[in-house]
């Protein structure tokens, strides 16, 4: 049986070429530790690593190269910015549309003592500006925003709200799980201090391996979550006031560092072409479910294609989301993600709790065939349902 891989949005397959070539080299040629030896393999690698983080400053133009640090992903990223900075008393805003990466800390701090407030979204998703700059009013901390659902594909208006942030002196946080690799970002234009992202998605790296980017103000303000050995300022039992070192504890993900080096420099290679292919893909796919609405379908999210990520949920109003996720696997081999997608807020506000919705989300190596393919067979099973 054919099989269709339509689960990106989750983790992207296949990885780059050469990312899994560059983490056998770095465990088979390399091996050792970086800040923990002064010989020169260890200082190759640091250059090694070094050289990543430059490469990941330049793609989301941030303040400069030490202020990108390695996370084991967006998971963590988020947690270090958000346990890290709130305080008892601190107003966060936060929207309906977020992962529980940000959704858990962010219940966790409120019962701290640290007000959450969400903003209105439309019932597609779409973030609602009306009365923002009022709520920005007042003690507010922080703004923590997903920069796109990974339920409905709905693009946030990043720069929008950042620049409400910035002219007010409060810390815009963004989470760049669906987008990074994929959509332009850009922390200056976009007023962001503090941006996590994971490698495993846009980026096409490796699982186990993300990062987190912060201005020199954020850092200023964070308390480390983690806090350890960093090879640096050994004779202090604090943890260094500079960078990176201050936000990496214990011993990196060497080997997921590396393999993303090789996927920032496949991406690189392929330019603005491949992610100008993927938006086509993307505007395929929603073209493709949207004219099957008429048999019993609901396309989640914005109805502005041009305002989406790769990724269309839909509602099957006719039958179990979960047996005809299950169908497409047996049936056809098209492999989605059905559920509530770690979103129990977004699907609310979607009308989709709690039987959540099918998610398709296309990547690098998607075709267009396999999106052809995937509609057919969804159109199939309407008409059999």
């Amino acid at each position: 049986m054919r099989q269709v891989y339509l689960d990106n949005a989750a983790t992207a397959l296949p990885k780059a070429p050469g990312v899994g070539a560059a983490m056998a080299d770095y465990v088979e040629t390399v091996g050792c530790s970086i800040g923990r030896g002064g010989y020169r393999l260890a200082c190759d690698a640091a250059g090694g690593v070094l050289a990543v983080r430059e490469k990941l400053c330049a793609l989301v133009n941030g303040p400069a190269p030490r202020n990108v640090c390695f996370t084991p992903g967006a998971t963590y990223g988020l947690n270090f910015l958000l346990h890290g900075l709130l305080r008892p008393g601190d107003r966060v805003l936060t929207s309906p549309m977020e992962h529980n990466a940000v959704l858990r800390p962010l219940e966790q701090l409120r019962a701290r003592g640290a007000a959450v407030e969400y903003l209105p979204c439309t019932e597609r998703g779409e973030l609602v500006l009306d009365g923002l700059e009022e709520r920005l009013a007042g003690n507010v901390r922080a703004v923590v925003l997903t920069h796109a659902s990974n339920v409905s594909g709905t693009l946030f208006p990043i720069e929008r709200v950042g620049a409400l942030c910035r002219a007010r002196g409060i810390f815009f946080l963004v989470d760049a799980a669906q987008t990074l690799g994929t959509e332009p970002v850009d922390m200056a234009a976009m007023g962001i201090d503090g941006l996590a992202f994971p490698g495993h998605k846009g980026l096409l790296g490796p699982q186990g391996i993300g990062g987190l980017v912060v201005t020199d103000a954020l850092a200023a303000a964070l308390e480390p979550l983690v806090s350890g050995g960093t090879g640096s300022l050994s004779e202090s039992l604090s943890m260094p006031p500079f960078l990176p070192d201050r936000l990496e504890a214990g011993t990196l993900n060497l080997p997921g560092i590396f393999g993303l080096g090789a996927a920032l420099d496949y991406l690189a290679e392929q330019g603005e072409a491949l992610r100008a292919r993927e938006k086509k893909l993307s505007r395929h796919l929603w073209y493709r479910m949207k004219e099957l609405e008429e048999d019993g379908l609901r396309v989640l999210g914005t109805d502005d294609p041009h305002g989406r990520t790769g990724v269309v949920s839909v509602d099957f109003l006719r039958a179990d989301n979960g047996e005809m996720a299950f169908r497409l696997e047996q049936e056809y081999g098209v492999l989605t993600r059905v559920g509530l997608h770690c979103a129990p807020l977004a699907h609310r506000a979607l009308g989709t709790f709690p039987r959540g919705a099918v998610r398709f989300s296309v990547g690098a190596f998607t075709t267009f065939a396999d999106i052809d393919y995937a509609a057919g067979a969804v159109e199939a099973m309407l008409a059999g349902a």
